[in-house]
């Protein structure tokens, strides 16, 4: 089957990546389901069901010719294919604990599905993921990088993350036009955000990054009440010179505007 441009789909045919990425899940200990987003025609999915003894299985794809293809070649997965968005799939009606979640995932949703994730976070202790390496790296990067923005520093309030290994593009099938990258991410023990300050949180890391290049002062005066702006050196930094944790403090201590 061809991969199809709408769905982002670049078809990994390398073993022995499919085979590590299958072995990144390392909290099997901790949930009896492994959600795979994208399965595809099945290259990663036939090494996650040889882990049958970890967990059970649930593969959701979008793409009804895809689901159709998994559903005849893996007999053993009758039930457990969804059929849908992932981007709109209710985790609570599918799954009544903690899941962990798998995928090469498609490239053109590939930060929506973190995101999607950070929000279910509760629902799922580890995600292992091959992204396209810039967003790999904006995921995994820390303060005074150049990749540092939003989705590394929301992701970051709830998961630590690692890079596994990085995919060459002729590792696929059809090659994408960049590299690729396979990370994990582990959720914190706890998270650096209270869940009642995170709603605060996202907004103040949003509007900083909107305008990067611009002080703090700046860039949050629209949602921060000008005085609490004006009369701290804090405000005069760039955002991609403030912490996860300073962002974290930020959010907790200043009142945000409603």
């Amino acid at each position: 089957m061809r991969a199809k441009k709408s769905y982002g789909q670049h078809f990994l045919n390398n073993e022995h990546y499919a085979a590590n990425i299958a072995a990144g899940l390392e909290l099997t200990d901790q949930y009896e389901r492994v959600l795979e987003v994208g399965p595809g025609q099945g290259f990663l999915t036939k090494h996650l069901l040889e882990r049958r003894d970890d967990f059970e299985l649930t593969v959701i794809d979008a793409d009804r010719d895809m689901a159709h293809h998994i559903k005849r070649n893996f007999k053993e997965l009758e039930g457990r294919i969804i059929l849908k968005d992932f981007l709109k799939l209710k985790m609570a009606e599918e799954f009544d604990g903690e899941f962990g979640l798998i995928g090469n995932f498609p490239y053109n949703i590939s930060s929506q599905i973190m995101f999607k994730m950070m929000d279910n976070y509760r629902m799922i202790p580890e995600m292992v993921g091959m992204f396209q390496k810039e967003v790999a790296d904006r995921i995994l990067a820390g303060p005074g990088s150049k990749t540092y923005g939003v989705l590394g520093v929301l992701v970051q309030a709830r998961y630590s993350g690692k890079l596994m290994f990085n995919v060459g593009r002729g590792n696929f099938s059809p090659p994408p036009k960049v590299q690729s990258a396979v990370i994990r991410c582990e959720r914190l023990p706890e998270p650096l955000v209270p869940d009642e300050h995170y709603g605060n949180y996202k907004r103040v890391v949003k509007a900083a990054f909107n305008q990067r290049r611009k002080m703090m002062r700046n860039s949050l005066k629209g949602i921060l009440p000008s005085e609490q702006l004006m009369d701290d050196e804090f405000f005069q930094r760039r955002p991609e010179q403030v912490s996860v944790a300073e962002f974290v403090e930020l959010a907790m201590q200043l009142e945000v505007r409603n």
